[in-house]
């Protein structure tokens, strides 16, 4: 359950930059970073079998890389 709780934070930034199709003062850098840097511990989750590691960081990449997309469609 506080898997998916964290990732959903992201999702009014998410909202906000398609719905207004703008991403005006959103930082590509800072996105990029959490998307990058989410990566490894996708990994570590994958490799020790931890299944609330898996969810929460695939859930956080799909969405920061969501974010991503927008910003560059959008920015």
């Amino acid at each position: 359950c506080i898997a998916v709780i964290g990732p959903l934070f992201d999702i009014p930034q998410l909202f906000k930059i398609y719905a207004d199709k703008s991403a005006e003062g959103v930082s590509l850098l800072t996105w990029f970073f959490f998307s990058f840097f989410a990566i490894p511990w996708l990994i570590y989750g994958i490799v020790h079998k931890e299944k609330p590691i898996i969810v929460a960081y695939s859930l956080w990449i799909l969405v920061d890389v969501s974010i991503v997309i927008g910003i560059l469609m959008y920015g």
